[in-house]
């Protein structure tokens, strides 16, 4: 569904581990905005709900509510330097209209009817 990078995990990981909550949960989640576009929330919580999809991938436990799945199907949760000492979770994600690929990256496979 989505892919952690390890620069992300990493970052997942110790961000926690400084709040003192090691065994929280990231929660992740993505709304469609009037314009097209996906609008990205993340934090930590303790809890799910029945009908949350919980999985573990790169040492982090995901929480992602069912009506976020499709949104972010394939998408890729990264954590880089947007410029010298300015580091930041991006969201690489093909399901959004303004998605542009990095520089050498191709773009995921399109959906095969």
């Amino acid at each position: 569904m989505i892919t952690i990078t390890a620069a992300a995990a990493k970052q997942i990981l110790e961000s926690a581990r400084q709040s003192g909550i090691e065994k929280s949960s990231l929660r992740i989640a993505a709304k469609r905005m009037p314009n097209g576009g996906i609008d990205y929330g993340m934090g930590f919580e303790d809890h799910e709900k029945d009908s949350d999809l919980v999985f573990k991938t790169q040492g982090v436990t995901l929480v992602v509510e069912p009506g976020s799945v499709e949104l972010l199907k394939n998408a890729v949760l990264d954590f880089v330097e947007m410029e010298p000492g300015d580091r930041r979770f991006i969201f690489m994600n093909p399901n959004d209209p303004d998605y542009r690929p990095p520089d050498g990256l191709n773009a995921p496979p399109a959906k095969q009817d």
